[in-house]
C-alpha cells in the first residue's frame, strides 16, 4: 500500500523475493531517513510492526551515537545502534551508552594521515573519539560540535594529548576539490595498508576506520551473539560505506537513490529513501508472512 492507501504497482515493487528474517539492519542518511532527516510516518509504523512481529531492528550508521536523537525512540527492544561505521555498538536505551567500542590505533591513524599528505596535498582531516569530535583548522567546520578543539591531525592523535587515553573511533579527511569517488580510489591506494577506508557523503569526505572495522563485521558480531545467521538478515542502504554489509545479509536492497556500487553490490532495489523505501519492503515482508507465504 502507498501512504495515501493506493496500492504499489508491480513496476514500483522491490525487486527480488520477499524473505522471512530475524533480522533488519538499515542505515540511516539516504535510506531510512528522507533527506530532511526525518523519519516518516509510515516508516514509523513500519519499524514498530516488524519489532512487534518478532522481528529485531538494528540502526547500522555513520553517524556519531550523539546524533542518534532522530532515531532513539525507534529502537524497540534491545535498544542497540552500531553506530561511526561498525566502531561502536550504543546502547540507546541506556543514555548513549557505549556497549562495545572497536578503535582506530593512534599510530595507525596518524600513518593514514601522513600518507595522505603526500599522495593527496590539500586533505584536510577531522579525530572522531567516544566523547566527540576534534579537527584541523582547514576542515569544514562542524556546527553541530560547537566545543571541537582545533589542532593539526598529528597534534590532535598525538598520545602526549590530554585526551590520548579516548579511543579513536574514526578518522575523517576531506578534499575540496577532488571529486568524491576518486579521492576514496586514492586514498585507498595510498593507505589501506593501515586503515578501513569508505565514504557515505555525497561530498569528497571519507571515513577511516580501524583495519578489519565496518558495518558488516560489527553486525557478524552481534548477529552471532543472537544465533542468527547472514541467511536470517535484510539489509538496506545507499552508499559505499554499506557496501560490505549489503554483500554479507542473506537479502539486501540498495535504494532508488544509491550509488552504483550499492546497487550493483544488493540483492534487489526498492525505491528512493524519500519514498519510503525501507518501510515498502517491511510492510511486503510482513504481509507475506500474514498470508503464509514464508519461504
Amino acid at each position: 500500500m502507498g501512504e495515501d492507501g493506493a496500492v504499489t504497482s508491480a513496476s514500483q515493487r522491490p525487486d527480488g523475493p520477499t524473505p522471512s528474517p530475524r533480522l533488519i539492519a538499515t542505515d540511516l542518511d539516504g535510506t531510512l531517513l528522507r533527506d530532511d532527516q526525518s523519519v516518516s510516518p509510515r516508516t514509523v509504523a513500519a519499524l514498530a510492526a516488524a519489532e512487534e512481529a518478532g522481528i529485531e531492528v538494528f540502526f547500522v550508521t555513520g553517524r556519531p551515537a550523539r546524533w542518534m536523537d532522530v532515531v532513539a525512540d525507534h529502537v524497540h527492544g534491545h535498544g542497540l545502534a552500531i553506530c561511526a561505521n561498525g566502531a561502536a555498538v550504543v546502547d540507546l536505551h541506556a543514555g548513549r551508552e557505549f556497549v562495545q567500542v572497536r578503535s582506530l590505533p593512534r599510530d595507525a591513524a596518524l600513518s593514514v594521515v601522513r600518507a595522505l599528505r603526500a599522495a593527496v596535498p590539500g586533505t584536510s582531516f577531522a579525530v572522531e573519539l567516544t566523547t566527540g569530535i576534534n579537527y584541523e583548522p582547514t576542515y569544514p567546520p562542524f556546527f553541530k560540535d560547537p566545543g571541537a578543539t582545533l589542532a593539526t591531525a598529528e597534534k590532535l592523535l598525538s598520545e602526549d594529548g590530554g585526551e590520548a587515553a579516548t579511543p579513536v573511533l574514526k578518522l575523517l579527511a576531506h578534499h575540496a576539490e577532488i571529486a568524491p569517488d576518486e579521492f576514496l580510489a586514492m586514498a585507498r591506494g595510498a593507505a589501506s595498508e593501515y586503515a578501513s577506508i569508505t565514504r557515505s557523503s555525497p561530498t569528497s569526505l571519507l571515513e577511516i576506520s580501524g583495519h578489519g572495522v565496518s558495518k558488516a563485521s560489527t553486525l557478524a558480531l552481534c548477529c552471532a551473539e543472537r544465533g542468527i545467521d547472514p541467511s536470517e538478515v535484510v539489509a538496506f542502504g545507499d552508499m559505499p560505506n554499506d557496501v560490505e554489509m549489503l554483500t554479507w545479509a542473506g537479502t539486501s536492497y540498495a535504494m532508488g537513490n544509491a550509488h552504483p556500487d550499492v546497487i550493483a553490490a544488493a540483492s534487489g532495489q526498492t525505491v528512493a529513501n524519500n519514498e519510503d523505501g525501507v518501510a515498502l519492503v517491511i510492510e511486503r515482508i510482513l504481509a507475506d508472512r500474514l498470508a503464509g507465504r514464508q519461504p
